[in-house]
C-alpha cells in the first residue's frame, strides 16, 4: 500500500503531462524547454543538495559494483539482437542504449517519496554509477553499430564530462567528502531551485510519450522492452542481494531506479549517432507505459515492498 500511495501520485503527475501535451500548453518546444531546464539546472540542484549531506556508510562501493555488473551485462544481452530475423545494425545498437539508460527523473521522484532523503541520496548515488556507463555504452554502440550520412561521432569521454548530472554527482560527493556541505544563502538557493525539480521532470515524463511510437511498436519492440524492464532490475536485485548481502532500502532503491524505463534522451542520441531513431521512440514510449505494471510487480515479487 505504501508503494501504491507513492506511485499513483507519479502516474497522476505523467498522466497529466500527457494531457496538457496533448492541449499544447504549452507546445511542444515548451515542453523541450521545460525537460531541459530539469535537465541542466533543477535535478542537478537536488542531486547536489541530497548527496552533499547523505550519510552514507560501507555500501556505496558495494552499489556501485552491483550496478557496474549489472549495467555491462544488460548492455551485453542487446547484443543478443543480431540473432533477430532481418535485424538492421542501427537497431541493434538502439537496444545495447535502451539496456544501458534509465530514467532518473522517475526514480527520484518514487524513492524520494517512499524513503524522503534517504531515497534521495541513494538514487543520486545510483546515477552517479548508471549515467557515466550509460553514455559510454551508447555512445560506444551506436558509433559502432549506427549508419550516419555525415560521419558525426561523439567522443564518449567529451559526453561525460558535459553532462550536468555527471558534474552534480561529482560536486555533491566531493562537499560530503569533504565535510563543506552546503550552508545558509547557498543551501536556501540550492533548495529553491530543486524544490520544483520533482513535479517538473514527471509532468515532463508524461508529455514526452509518443502515442503514435507506441501504436507503432511491434513483437521486437515489446520483447525488448520487457528483457529491459525485467532484466535490469532482477539482474541488479540478485546480484546484490546474493553476491554482496544487500537489502533493505539501499536495495530497493536500487531495484527502483533500475525498473524504470529508458531515458527519453536516448532518441536524440540515437538519431545523431545513427541508430535506429524510430525504433528508439517506440522503446521509451512502450517501456514507459509498461513500467507501471512491471515495476511493482518485481518489487513485491522479491519482498522489497
Amino acid at each position: 500500500m505504501t508503494f501504491l500511495n507513492a506511485l499513483l501520485p507519479v502516474m497522476f503527475m505523467v498522466a497529466l503531462g500527457q494531457f496538457l501535451a496533448w492541449r499544447k500548453l504549452p507546445d511542444r518546444d515548451g515542453w523541450r524547454s521545460i525537460e531541459r531546464l530539469c535537465y541542466v539546472a533543477l535535478f542537478p540542484a537536488l542531486i547536489i543538495l541530497v548527496l552533499s549531506r547523505a550519510p552514507f556508510d560501507e555500501a556505496p562501493w558495494k552499489i556501485a559494483l552491483t550496478l557496474f555488473i549489472a549495467q555491462i551485462l544488460m548492455a551485453g544481452t542487446g547484443l543478443l539482437a543480431l540473432l533477430w530475423p532481418n535485424v538492421s545494425r542501427p537497431a541493434v545498437g538502439s537496444i545495447i542504449q535502451s539496456n544501458s539508460r534509465w530514467n532518473t527523473f522517475i526514480a527520484l521522484t518514487i524513492s524520494g517519496v517512499l524513503y524522503a532523503e534517504e531515497g534521495l541520496a541513494l538514487t543520486a548515488l545510483c546515477a552517479a554509477i548508471l549515467i557515466p556507463m550509460a553514455n559510454i555504452l551508447s555512445v560506444l554502440a551506436l558509433s559502432h553499430f549506427g549508419e550516419t550520412e555525415t560521419g558525426v561521432k561523439r567522443n564518449p569521454f567529451t559526453e561525460l564530462i558535459r553532462n550536468p548530472l555527471v558534474i552534480a554527482c561529482i560536486i555533491g560527493a566531493a562537499l560530503n567528502v569533504t565535510g563543506l556541505q552546503p550552508t545558509g544563502i547557498i543551501n536556501t538557493i540550492l533548495e529553491l531551485i530543486s524544490e520544483p525539480a520533482m513535479a517538473l521532470g514527471l509532468l515532463a515524463a508524461g508529455a514526452g510519450v509518443n502515442f503514435i511510437a507506441l501504436r507503432r511498436a511491434g513483437l521486437f519492440t515489446v520483447f525488448w522492452s520487457l528483457v529491459r524492464l525485467i532484466g535490469m532490475p532482477v539482474l541488479t536485485i540478485l546480484i546484490a542481494r546474493h553476491g554482496f548481502s544487500l537489502d533493505g532500502v539501499p536495495l530497493a532503491v536500487m531495484a527502483i531506479a533500475t525498473a524504470t524505463p529508458t531515458a527519453t534522451n536516448g532518441f536524440i542520441l540515437a538519431r545523431q549517432l545513427g541508430g535506429d531513431a524510430d525504433l528508439m521512440a517506440n522503446l521509451i514510449a512502450t517501456e514507459t507505459v509498461l513500467a507501471a505494471l512491471t515495476m511493482p510487480a518485481i518489487l513485491i515479487a522479491f519482498g522489497l515492498l
